[in-house]
């Protein structure tokens, strides 16, 4: 890090970032599972995107909370900036406002950091599905959900998923915060990502001696509304992924931007057909489903990302006829 001795039990900052009442329920379920935590939070705070109503009846609700309002960019990158500046703990982690942890979900994220190179940590976020899971939704696009994907190792990882992650207080002040050009924000109806995906490839740009690390023990559950099981959504939220992708190789470099979804496709993906169409030829029909929408999938991210790429190639373009 910096030549300073690290503490063997770093305090811990929980940020909840919230935009709207509909999900009020499960924002005060999220922080009842931090106020449950076998390693308790030394700081819990909630930072509401732009809605004056909301925060006034959260500050109410939970007294015993650090409540405040984003004071940057509308959205999710604006609101996680705005918990890193309030807190003042070791460790900031980040929970979603429809998610619940697990009792031991900060002990393990605490019992991570074993080494100075260790900069960040991510859990396991499971689908907490409102029905069931539908037969053709295969595991190993349950990053569409937000959710812990098959075929994630532990150890070292490129980099984190946003909604159950946790980072030294150092990482913020190498390469800024989250980027506000790319990610979600209250306002917008299409269902982008990757802003921490970003984040940590750019910290990594200017610390490759940092280290992030997977710990799937740290687990948390991530509601599933109704409207997420549809096959309409899935497509959509892919075609997302694929335009946010290329934001993400826009402001990083394509080799870094694309480092793992190379291997996820040809080896995660590939396993994921594979076995599919071993479970159709098995007697089992819902494998070819399955199948299916891993094809569906990667044509519909394939597709986003080729269109996100669209302004970039036009830029250069016009730059080359200058």
């Amino acid at each position: 890090m910096t030549g300073a001795t690290i503490r063997r039990n770093p305090t811990l900052g929980v940020v909840i970032c919230a935009y709207t009442s509909d999900r009020w329920d499960d924002t005060v379920a999220a922080v009842a599972s931090v106020r449950s935590q076998t390693t308790a939070a030394d700081e819990i705070v909630i930072v509401v995107d732009h809605n004056a109503d909301l925060f006034s009846r959260l500050r109410t609700a939970l007294p015993d909370v650090t409540v405040v309002e984003n004071r940057h960019r509308r959205g999710l990158s604006g609101g996680k900036d705005t918990g890193v500046e309030v807190t003042s703990s070791d460790v900031v982690a980040f929970l979603d406002d429809d998610a619940v942890a697990h009792p031991d979900w900060l002990r393990h994220f605490r019992d991570a950091y074993t080494d100075d190179s260790i900069v960040g940590v991510g859990g396991t976020t499971l689908p907490l599905w409102e029905t069931a899971r539908p037969r053709w939704f295969p595991e190993e696009f349950d990053w569409v959900l937000g959710c812990t994907f098959t075929g994630r190792e532990p150890g070292p990882v490129r980099n984190l998923l946003g909604g159950n992650a946790s980072f030294r207080r150092e990482v913020f002040s190498v390469a800024g915060g989250f980027p506000s050009h790319i990610g979600r924000t209250s306002a917008q109806r299409r269902p982008l990502g990757c802003e921490e995906t970003e984040f940590c490839i750019r910290v990594s740009q200017h610390r490759p001696d940092w280290t992030y690390v997977f710990e799937p023990r740290a687990v948390i559950w991530h509601r599933v509304g109704a409207e997420r099981e549809r096959f309409a959504y899935f497509r959509s939220r892919c075609f997302a992924e694929g335009l946010s992708k290329a934001e993400v190789t826009r402001s990083v470099g394509v080799a870094d931007g694309l480092s793992t979804e190379r291997k996820y496709t040809t080896h995660t993906l590939t396993r994921g057909v594979a076995r599919g169409l071993g479970e159709a030829l098995r007697g089992d029909r819902t494998g070819i489903e399955r199948s299916g929408a891993i094809a569906v999938g990667l044509l519909s991210t394939a597709a986003g990302y080729a269109r996100g790429g669209v302004p970039l190639r036009r830029r250069r373009a016009m730059n080359g006829s200058e």
